[in-house]
């Protein structure tokens, strides 16, 4: 009787505890990829450069709980602040993640790593702070007597009156304006994490608005043009 000759299937990878550069980049790609705020990459491509610079520079480190609370403390001897501590941890969680969404760490791993505490925020926040007074002259400070200064007083009528923020106030377009129960509105704005929002926009902000667009002549597209030397609208 001849033996039957069985055929070995190949054993399942198991998850890694140390990612090598590869693994770290291919993660890396993956969180980026997962954003789409410009702002939200750049902030989390360099938290995650950092990490890993730091996390090589002992190439027999383990990806677990440990190193990343001594990744923590080692921000902390660098005296940085409570909120970019915890935004450089964030980032290093969700670099775990896709390293355990990609197989190359194990689920369990990637779990205690997001157990990893960050620092609480004590105290006043820090910080130089605009009083009502001080926001209105900053308001009023344009020259509203060129095309330049009407544009510069609807931006900060925008930034102080509708809390807006840079990249959301460049992306504003002529049909993000709207009326929503007999009141002005930005609607439909995407903003920071792909959320969408509605905000009021007070009447004193779309006379602003109001004055530089009919100067610029603008009626359609983006609400805010560059306006060059020449006091001329360009784009």
């Amino acid at each position: 009787m001849r033996k039957k000759h069985t055929r070995k299937l190949p054993k399942p990878k198991r998850p890694k505890a140390k990612l090598g550069l590869p693994d770290l980049d291919h993660s890396r790609s993956a969180v980026l990829d997962g954003l789409r705020s410009p702002e939200s990459k750049r902030g989390y491509r360099h938290a995650i450069d950092e990490f890993v610079r730091w996390y090589c520079s002992e190439p027999r480190l383990s990806f677990n709980t440990t190193v990343v609370t001594r990744y923590r403390i080692h921000l902390e001897n660098r005296q940085l602040a409570a909120g970019t501590i915890n935004g450089r941890l964030a980032a290093v969680r969700r670099l775990a993640y896709e390293a355990a969404d990609a197989g190359l760490l194990s689920p369990e791993l990637a779990a205690g790593i997001r157990r990893v505490k960050g620092i609480k925020k004590l105290g006043v926040r820090l910080g130089n702070w605009l009083l009502s007074e001080e926001a209105r002259r900053l308001w009023q400070a344009p020259e509203l007597s060129t095309l330049k200064g009407k544009r510069d007083g609807a931006i900060l009528s925008v930034l102080l009156g509708c809390g807006r923020r840079r990249r959301e106030l460049a992306d504003l377009q002529f049909a993000h304006l709207q009326q929503r129960e007999e009141h002005w509105a930005i609607v439909d704005l995407v903003g920071k994490g792909g959320h969408i929002r509605t905000v009021p926009m007070p009447d004193c902000v779309k006379s602003k608005v109001d004055a530089w667009t009919a100067e610029a002549g603008l009626y359609s597209g983006k609400l805010f043009r560059c306006v060059c030397r020449a006091g001329k609208v360009v784009g």
